[in-house]
């Protein structure tokens, strides 16, 4: 009992604060004071905090409270369709440059490009002789024919070939024929001026190419491949 009188004794100072809380909210034109003598480690409960003012934070729009809210929301709502549009239209644009740039690095350099067309000077290929270049890591098969062999071309039946190409859709100048020397069959390099019809013939399984490089006998099933190529005068041919 006595050990609770103490403790009620040390709790006396906090109870007459409080006391003077409370009769302050009930009764607001109460006189009475927390005695001045009151021992100075009390702490006395404060009525008087004043609340932050936000005003200068505040839209000057939703600051009346008389003012409708619901014309301050589509204001708002205006303000966030033009801030995402904006946003989306900048965002586009820095992924197109992205885009741009990384697929502009992954094309082929300067020097790459110009190895990518040939010249080839015509005069140096004598009359029914074939010359071999190397264009874009390929044989390139330059062929200057003779009268004869044009003439015979030309009459070829189609129906008598395996892939029908008459010989006009494959050249531009009859005097010249240009395909690549890579065996439909296999890839591998054929022979020129050889095989059965004068052409080219491929050794490693026997496909025998006619004069306009149209296959004629073997397992290759295609003719020869026909690059894109262009006469910038008569002495010159451009592949690629």
């Amino acid at each position: 009992m006595m050990s609770v009188a103490a403790r009620s004794g040390a709790l006396s100072p906090h109870m007459q604060a409080a006391k003077h809380s409370v009769k302050s909210l009930v009764f607001p034109g109460a006189k009475e004071l927390v005695p001045a003598a009151a021992p100075a480690g009390i702490r006395h409960a404060h009525t008087d905090i004043k609340i932050p003012d936000f005003g200068d934070y505040r839209r000057s729009d939703v600051s009346d409270p008389n003012k409708s809210s619901q014309d301050s929301s589509e204001g708002r709502r205006v303000f966030s369709y033009l801030v995402t549009g904006a946003s989306t239209m900048v965002g586009v644009y820095a992924a197109k440059t992205v885009v741009t740039q990384f697929v502009s690095s992954m094309s082929a350099s300067a020097d790459v490009l110009a190895l990518s067309k040939i010249e080839v000077k015509l005069s140096d290929i004598p009359e029914g002789k074939n010359m071999t270049f190397k264009w874009r890591g390929k044989p390139l098969f330059v062929r200057h024919r003779t009268e004869k062999e044009i003439a015979t071309e030309a009459a070829v039946n189609l129906s008598e070939l395996r892939d029908p190409e008459h010989d006009k859709d494959r050249v531009i100048n009859p005097s010249w024929v240009i395909v690549l020397g890579v065996c439909t069959h296999l890839g591998c390099v054929p022979i020129a001026n050889a095989g059965e019809w004068g052409g080219y013939y491929c050794p490693c399984h026997g496909s025998h190419y006619d004069a306009s490089g149209r296959i004629r006998k073997g397992p290759a099933p295609l003719n020869l491949e026909v690059p894109y190529y262009e006469f910038p005068d008569e002495d010159t041919v451009i592949v690629g």
